[in-house]
């Protein structure tokens, strides 16, 4: 997905039924950060010019949508 401004956006899409274990956003842990950047690296590897670009976390819990932009940074 693309913004506005130009800025690639990788988005990570979680759903949970309840929140009691710390709901969608909190089940990204370290591993599937890494997963997603290293995933997001390749893609970049193969473009001529790498645009800026962030990673979004969207998390549906009990039904709610909430959107996290720029949830996490490359490492």
């Amino acid at each position: 997905m693309r913004d506005g401004a130009g800025t690639l956006v990788f988005v990570e899409v979680r759903q949970r039924a309840s929140r009691a274990q710390g709901g969608a956003a909190a089940s990204i842990g370290a591993v599937k950060r890494r997963r997603i950047l290293y995933a997001a690296r390749r893609y970049l590897m193969r473009l001529p010019d790498a645009p800026p670009c962030r990673f979004d976390v969207v998390g549906i819990d009990a039904g709610e949508l909430v959107w996290l932009q720029a949830a996490f940074d490359a490492e």
